[in-house]
């Protein structure tokens, strides 16, 4: 695996690295074949111009590299989310929040990156734009092969193969059902869900506002937590208790359904050599997770809310989005103003008796997604595909978009070894552990990447 964004920026205070030799690297790096499909805009000027200003070794990010998801504002450019429908509207006239605390902390921002259209499925292919080859961060190979290129997941699938690649050293993303942790899973990189309220939301373009949560992806961990430092506005504590201190559960039931092998090989091996390395891990029968089907059988919140978002937009241009994506948007015209109320207290309600389920556990331990990364050949727009791509989608959304139903916090950890395709291993708990899950995840890396 490349640098990460840590070890850079002391290399560029040691003076061993030049910010502006970096930047250089980043940017063959995102026009390299590797990074084919993953920008809808690249800004060499703005990543340079930032990596050669004065003082740049005195901030967090160095004029370091990072990449914007392509629903957030940018001032000066245009914010389509990976759309076409959008192309022609004006151009935002300030930052998103998130963006202008990137900016402030020195980010060279390096571009916009693609994404599923509106962030709305979990696969990441865009027909738009193309769809971006997933990246394999511990061997800094593809996925799969050049010939058969496997999907990076969605929707923030430019993001994290920006930064397995190493074009970008931060990846800015939603995170509404596992937009995040999918992609870091199917690249072999982290991705942090905090909790939703921690980043303010304004300036990116909403899926539902209910849910979404703006977060990143990086390489480590200890590069997530100065992003979510960054993003949130607040300093993580140091813990100073080991391993063994930490009481995690494993859900027996519903996140570990129709795993397949790769995933079952290293799910199993990491909770073998966790435990070998003092976790106290006990496997619980998590009936809660059961109750999530039929509270959402209307539909849930993504499409209730795009569609009131959506509605003017599809009367006079449904002809111009992704049909995949038209469909999951519509099917909000459908849910009732009684089943949205309901679903709203269903979910407080739910969220209670899964806080008390889970209060004498530090953290959740689960496989971010099921399956590894699927080829793309094999879910490509076609509606002779759509089965097998709904199929999918529901599959990698599962385990994540249950923790943004708890309104919780989670980080997808890579765990796999050279040869496997890359797997993503979850932590997670319900709502204001993020300072626990970080803490736990800088612990349990180490011994996820010695084995």
């Amino acid at each position: 695996m490349n640098a990460d964004l840590i070890a850079t920026r002391q290399a560029i205070l040691d003076g061993t690295r030049h910010p502006q030799s970096v930047a250089e690297d980043c940017l063959a790096l995102a026009q390299s074949q590797a990074c084919q499909h993953v920008f809808i805009q690249l800004d060499p000027d703005q990543l340079q111009g930032t990596a050669s200003s004065a003082g740049v070794e005195k901030r967090p990010l160095a004029g370091l590299s990072v990449s914007i998801k392509d629903l957030f504002d940018v001032q000066g450019q245009i914010t389509a989310a990976g759309s076409v429908v959008l192309k022609n509207q004006p151009i935002a006239l300030s930052d998103a929040v998130a963006v202008a605390r990137l900016r402030a902390a020195g980010a060279g921002l390096i571009g916009r990156t693609n994404m599923v259209e509106f962030a709305f499925s979990g696969v990441g292919i865009n027909p738009h734009h193309g769809t971006p080859a997933a990246w394999d961060a511990l061997t800094d190979t593809p996925v799969g092969s050049p010939e058969v290129p496997h999907a990076p997941g969605g929707s923030s699938s430019g993001a994290a193969v920006s930064v397995a690649t190493g074009a970008a050293f931060i990846g800015l993303g939603s995170d509404t059902g596992g937009s995040i942790r999918i992609p870091a899973a199917l690249n072999g990189i982290v991705g942090f869900k905090n909790t939703a309220r921690r980043v303010p939301t304004q300036g990116a373009l909403p899926l539902s506002t209910t849910l979404d949560t703006v977060c990143a992806m990086t390489r480590t961990v200890r590069d997530t937590v100065l992003a979510h430092e960054i993003l949130s506005g607040r300093k993580v504590p140091t813990a100073h208790k080991p391993l063994s201190a930490y009481r995690l559960a494993v859900a027996q039931n519903v996140m570990q359904d129709s795993m397949d092998s790769g995933v079952t090989r290293a799910f199993e091996r990491s909770l073998k050599n966790l435990r070998a390395a003092g976790a106290q891990i006990e496997e619980i029968p998590l009936t809660e997770l059961l109750d999530i089907g039929p509270m959402m059988a209307t539909g849930g919140f993504s499409p209730a809310e795009s569609f009131a978002w959506h509605r003017d937009l599809l009367a006079q241009h449904a002809d111009q989005y992704d049909p995949r994506v038209a469909q999951r948007i519509q099917r909000g015209a459908q849910i009732t103003a009684c089943d949205y109320i309901h679903l709203q207290s269903a979910r407080t309600a739910w969220i209670r008796r899964m806080e008390s389920r889970l209060q004498r556990f530090d953290a959740v331990l689960s496989p971010t997604t099921p399956i590894t990364a699927p080829r793309v050949s094999d879910l490509a727009p076609g509606a002779e595909r759509d089965d097998a791509f709904f199929r999918v989608n529901a599959l990698l959304l599962r385990n994540p978009s249950a923790i943004n139903t708890l309104d919780g916090c989670a980080i997808s950890l890579p765990c796999h070894v050279p040869g496997e395709l890359p797997v993503g291993l979850m932590a997670w708990h319900a709502a204001m552990h993020d300072d626990a899950i970080l803490q736990l995840a800088l612990l349990m890396e180490p011994v996820l990447q010695k084995h």
